[in-house]
């Protein structure tokens, strides 16, 4: 599933469970800060669509830098199920700001967050500490994919999330940057 970004991400009630899991049973990856910049172009505005299908980021994790595009897709609710990523990494960030300013790019949101890493499985589990939001998990499928569909490996994840029994969860369809935009124009639901 190449340049194919399956993922959830929610609040959980008991995040102790979740973390007592991830240290005994999962292989921990890293802690980074990371500075997301999302940007919007003048001629094709992101953000005057709803839902947003499109967004352009540039990541600072720490020094390492990279640009991705991300294509949302939605179901017959609305709803986003995946999204077509393609993600390369960068020398300077610096530079490529002055890339996207010169193709009428402005920036949009800065998403400041302290995100930590772990592998179970065909799961990335990433705890998130976002500045001005709140504390969230985010779970990314890492697998081939061979044999399942979409809705398949969603089910998968939350599935993970109630086994550990995490309490109530939170599915949040927005993403950070459009939660720090647009807070009014939330979407959850328990899950």
């Amino acid at each position: 599933m190449k340049d194919l970004e399956i993922e959830i991400k929610v609040q959980i009630e008991n995040d102790k469970n979740l973390l007592t899991f991830l240290e005994e049973k999962a292989d921990f990856q890293y802690e980074k800060k990371q500075i997301d910049e999302y940007f919007s172009p003048e001629h094709n505005d992101y953000l005057a669509k709803r839902p947003v299908s499109e967004w352009l980021r540039l990541r600072d994790a720490e020094g390492e830098h990279s640009i991705t595009y991300k294509h949302f897709h939605y179901d017959s609710n609305g709803l986003p199920t995946h999204a077509d990523e393609h993600e390369t990494g960068i020398g300077e960030i610096k530079d490529a700001k002055k890339i996207l300013h010169a193709l009428d790019f402005r920036s949009a949101a800065i998403v400041d967050k302290v995100r930590k890493v772990w592998m179970y499985e065909d799961f990335e589990i990433a705890l998130d500490s976002v500045k001005g939001l709140g504390e969230f998990v985010e779970i990314e499928y890492k697998g081939d994919g061979e044999g399942k569909t979409v809705d398949g490996i969603l089910q998968e994840m939350i599935k993970f999330l109630k086994d550990i029994n995490c309490g109530e969860i939170k599915r949040d369809y927005r993403g950070y940057p459009f939660q720090l935009l647009f807070p009014d124009e939330g979407l959850q639901e328990v899950i």
